[in-house]
């Protein structure tokens, strides 16, 4: 599609439906962190929850919806603009990306069409243009439907709880803040709980943690009853559509920042008024099993509110007149989490899930300031230590991942039985593979570009989008994504891909030749013969490609001539490239000790926080130090 077309569809007056309502809805967004659908109204044998059990009674459960990732701010970035956090820029977590001129986050489209639009108060978009002040008519603490100029106005209200996001978990202060209304009814025994995962210890300090996420689930459901009774004392209950979604999965391991159900499976109830039923054609449902990607959130309000969605948007309208095919497919992306870089991508259906670990030789739980702070993830390092994992546990905490994973989600709820290597499920394993494939190259997935080269093309191309995908999309376009994927995917296949990644170290694409280096190290040995060529890409001119290269020339036996060019990145001028250098030179172990002194140099005057922990993880290893940073 041209990208001209798209840009003056765009910045065009924003266009009521064909199809006009006698009246608009109000909509409600009651939004929170988190969470994954430990509610009543899903069958979770220990929640209390009454109001939203109550508001699902009245309105339809979605029983099969997901975020685009496992944390915060990617998603929110997916939802507020319609699309794919890996396709505009904003994928790693804490990013500030430059959009396209004529992408507008959806509320503004809502405020043409005569919508108060106020968000309580929550943004994390990772992008700054547009301003808050662009997208809303009040962003803070003090935004509310309440305040419209005129109460004829229809409105569109978000409300963010923040008292269930991993640190209510995490810090006891701010948990019994949060926790401080209930009473003893609405308290758990930790020993009572029975869905207590099997990837985590069984201890009473995790079942600590699994108790505070229940009672700050139903102090959460308390706050979201307080904004539905707002509505009711207004009269405006029966003139208002509620959506009450969270933003990802549990915040505990293994679940946050992850793309397995536990990270991206979220609850969704809507209610949608009877007065407005027959004319959106959406009759109350109580379950609707139809897969909704948070991608479509935005689509899906401008759809109800009688506008028609823009034709850029990446996710469809589920809800009201006019709609799209089902999906057979949603898709996750999990990309650099603060200090640290894991690729991986996933697919899933009604029953599958299918994942591909594009860093295979990274371990699940790499070592993260935050998430480590955590009493659950001490318990996991404490039991990692004294080699009490009992096996399940013990697959996340491998040294490396699988390739691949597939997943039956309804015979195996845990995703702990890897099906990759059963024969039965050998075509959907392909079916799944092929519709990753097809889903990263329709959308452009900039997340396969390393983030220092980002850095260097957003310059040049405007903004990360056009970035592989220019003015417009034409067959150069379509090729270069072709490859792209094709060799980052390659780069996980093992031996077989060494013709492959050799012949790609020669493309003109910085990306193209960062994954093949990277193919080539995670090879290592069996690619020795490719020594020559890959130490020659040590004087690359990107400095993605030369960090990679340097890693691969370690990993083939060389690493005095890796550390020097992993030093001198260091000190780059592209900030994400003395984050990927530093990240190098802590995998590398021992070999790194001689890099000691650049790695000591290296905390002091960075551009970010991230390169400091990295680089403070990596002396402590070498010297048996625990020394903190922020």
């Amino acid at each position: 599609m041209s990208r001209l077309f798209i840009a003056l569809f765009a910045i065009a007056p924003c266009m009521l439906s064909l199809v006009a309502m006698a009246e608009q809805p109000n909509i409600l967004w009651i939004s929170c962190e988190d969470i994954s659908p430990h509610l009543g109204c899903y069958d979770d044998p220990h929640a209390i929850t009454p109001n939203l059990d109550q508001l699902a009674e009245e309105g339809t459960r979605y029983t099969n919806a997901f975020t685009t990732a496992g944390v915060c701010a990617p998603c929110r970035s997916a939802i507020i603009t319609g699309m794919y956090q890996n396709s505009i820029g904003t994928h790693h977590m804490r990013c500030n990306a430059t959009l396209p001129t004529w992408l507008k986050p959806f509320p503004m489209y809502l405020r043409e069409a005569g919508y108060y639009c106020t968000n309580n108060s929550k943004t994390d978009y990772q992008f700054s243009k547009p301003e808050k002040k662009e997208i809303w008519d009040a962003s803070g603490a003090k935004g509310h439907w309440k305040n419209r100029p005129q109460k004829s106005h229809p409105f569109f209200a978000v409300f963010n709880f923040t008292g269930c996001h991993e640190s209510g978990i995490a810090s006891e202060s701010k948990y019994k803040s949060v926790t401080k209304e209930l009473v003893p009814s609405q308290r758990q025994n930790p020993e009572d709980l029975t869905t207590l995962p099997p990837y985590y210890p069984d201890t009473t300090i995790s079942r600590e943690d699994w108790k505070r996420n229940y009672e700050l689930i139903t102090a959460m459901d308390g706050w979201a009853g307080d904004l539905i009774q707002q509505l009711k004392d207004a009269g405006e209950y029966d003139n208002t559509i509620i959506i009450f979604w969270s933003d990802h999965g549990v915040g505990l391991p293994r679940a946050k920042r992850w793309l397995y159900d536990s990270g991206t499976h979220i609850p969704l109830i809507i209610r949608v008024p009877e007065k407005f039923q027959k004319s959106l054609d959406t009759p109350s449902l109580a379950t609707d099993n139809q897969l909704i990607s948070a991608v479509d959130f935005a689509p899906t309000v401008l759809n109800i509110a009688g506008i028609d969605p823009p034709t850029y948007f990446q996710g469809r309208a589920f809800l009201g007149l006019r709609l799209s095919p089902p999906r057979e497919f949603v898709y996750g992306a999990r990309d650099r989490m603060d200090e640290r870089y894991d690729i991986i991508r996933t697919v899933r259906d009604t029953q599958f899930r299918y994942i591909r670990n594009f860093e295979p030789l990274k371990p699940y739980y790499q070592y993260m300031n935050t998430p480590e702070k955590g009493a659950t993830m001490r318990e996991i390092r404490k039991m990692e230590a004294s080699g009490q994992l009992d096996p399940v546990m013990a697959l996340f905490s491998a040294k490396e991942k699988p390739v691949e994973e597939l997943y039956d989600t309804h015979a195996d709820p845990s995703e702990i039985h890897n099906l990759v290597s059963d024969p039965a499920f050998s075509q959907r394993l392909v079916e799944m593979r092929h519709a990753l494939s097809e889903w990263q190259n329709k959308i452009g997935d900039i997340g396969l570009i390393p983030e220092a080269e980002i850095e260097i093309l957003e310059q040049d191309a405007g903004s990360r989008f056009e970035i592989l995908h220019g003015t417009s999309r034409d067959s150069s376009v379509e090729s270069r994504l072709a490859t792209l994927v094709e060799i980052a995917t390659s780069a996980s296949d093992g031996p077989t891909s060494i013709p492959k990644l050799f012949d790609a170290l020669e493309s003109k694409d910085a990306s193209v030749r960062y994954w093949a280096a990277t193919g080539i190290g995670n090879i290592g040995t069996p690619a020795k013969s490719t020594l020559t060529r890959v130490t020659q890409c040590l004087d690359d001119p990107s400095p993605s490609v030369r960090i990679a290269a340097a890693r691969a020339v370690a990993k083939l036996g060389s690493p005095e001539e890796a550390l020097p060019v992993l030093e001198a990145e260091l000190q780059s001028e592209y900030q994400w490239g003395r984050l990927a250098a530093a990240i190098v030179l802590d995998e590398m172990d021992d070999e790194a000790r001689p890099a000691l002194p650049s790695l000591k140099q290296a905390l002091l005057d960075q551009p970010n926080k991230y390169i400091i922990r990295v680089t403070n993880r990596a002396i402590n290893e070498l010297e048996n130090t625990t020394n903190q940073v922020p």
